[in-house]
């Protein structure tokens, strides 16, 4: 796809209306983690530094269309001075007289962010006459919330139809990094999607076979898989009510030319618990007592030997309990190894989803990937072959 970036933008002297996710958690007023905030970075200070003004426009949480205290973005300024370290005004709304008049008070360089854009009602809906209302406080549109861009809102999708628009810093990131991915990506491609359920990955699942070279199965979802095939899987995490689609996926990957791997052995224990007593056992061989918590070491070693021939990774969600040791061993083995071979040239991966974050970030594996997603059912619904209506928007 093609669509302009901020270097194709002229920001002297204009007003940047600048879509930003920085729905951050706040705890007792203050910000808990600055990880959005910190990603917006270069959008605005590219922006300023060009002598454009940038006005923010944002959501926080689920006001439902209506004014909701708890939920004012006011609270989001001072993460935002202490980033940017210079002053932030804030509007009390994003439309309307007081938004007009924030924004006209305005000089080169200032920035301001508008109040959140879901207290009203026509945001959700993408109404014509709230996007035009945010329209006309602004002379060019950037679009820098990738994690927002699944939703046909006004502040997303309406708005871009109506200025010059562009995408932001962390956009063009995101988008660059999906394209090398699955849009045009070096092969053979390998993903690991991991999780809990087959049920809620299905669309997930049925793109990947047609899109990539081989599908390594994890966590509860290889559970499945195997209860599938007729082996044993204990009191494992399953949905055995989903074997006939499991099936189904082997049988559709065996047609498109995609090689799905799953566990040849296993770590299983008695309890769900830190350190518990636990043994690793070929795949057929669950105890009836025993869960499947974790792939074991041959598994582990199958895996890394064909990160080892592969050139683009996708990874989405554990390859067993992460959260606990021992049953974080296999996610955070193959993790390094594909942050080894990402940094030593070989290996192109992208990885997304809120587990997977969590799970690459626990095993120190997560600077050296190519590119993280913190843009969490975006990032799932880009994987699933969808149109994202935010992006769709920038397109030229």
């Amino acid at each position: 796809m093609a669509f302009r970036t901020l270097d194709d933008m002229t920001f002297a002297g204009k007003v940047a209306l600048v879509r930003v996710d920085i729905n951050v958690p706040v705890e007792n007023g203050q910000v808990t983690d600055t990880t959005r905030i910190d990603r917006i970075m270069p959008t605005l200070r590219h922006i300023i530094e060009a002598g454009g003004k940038a006005v923010l426009l944002a959501h926080f949480g689920r006001p439902k269309g209506k004014v909701v205290a708890s939920m004012s973005l006011a609270q989001v300024v001072p993460a935002l001075e202490a980033a940017l370290g210079r002053p932030v005004a804030h509007a009390p709304d994003c439309i309307g007289a007081m938004a007009k008049r924030a924004v006209s008070e305005m000089a080169p360089g200032d920035l301001l962010l508008l109040e959140n854009t879901r207290f009203h009602p026509g945001e959700e809906k993408n109404d014509p006459e709230l996007a035009a209302s945010m329209a006309a406080l602004g002379d060019v549109y950037v679009n820098d919330a990738f994690s927002a861009a699944h939703r046909a809102h006004a502040s997303t999708e309406g708005i871009a139809r109506q200025l010059p628009s562009c995408a932001g810093r962390l956009m063009e990131a995101e988008l660059k990094a999906l394209q090398a991915a699955l849009g045009n990506p070096m092969r053979p491609v390998a993903a690991v999607v991991g999780g809990a359920k087959v049920s809620s990955k299905l669309e997930l699942l049925s793109n990947l076979i047609t899109r990539v070279d081989h599908l390594i199965i994890g966590g509860g979802m290889a559970n499945t898989f195997l209860a599938a095939q007729g082996l044993a899987v204990g009191k494992s995490l399953a949905e055995h009510d989903m074997a006939d689609t499991a099936r189904a996926i082997v049988q559709q990957a065996k047609g498109s030319g995609c090689t799905i791997h799953l566990p040849s052995d296993i770590v299983v224990a008695r309890e769900f618990a830190a350190h518990a007593a636990h043994q690793t056992l070929p795949a057929d061989q669950c105890p009836e007592d025993s869960m499947i918590l974790d792939a074991g070491p041959e598994t582990v070693a199958a895996i890394n030997a064909l990160l080892a021939d592969c050139r683009t990774l996708i990874w989405n969600g554990p390859l067993g309990a992460f959260e606990i040791a021992p049953f974080d061993s296999a996610t955070n083995a193959c993790a390094r190894e594909a942050a080894r071979l990402t940094a030593a040239g070989t290996l192109v991966s992208v990885a997304g989803g809120g587990d997977t974050v969590a799970a690459l970030n626990r095993a120190g594996a997560a600077d050296s990937f190519s590119y993280i997603s913190t843009a969490g059912g975006a990032f799932l619904e880009w994987m699933e072959g969808k149109t994202l209506p935010g992006v769709a928007a920038l397109e030229t």
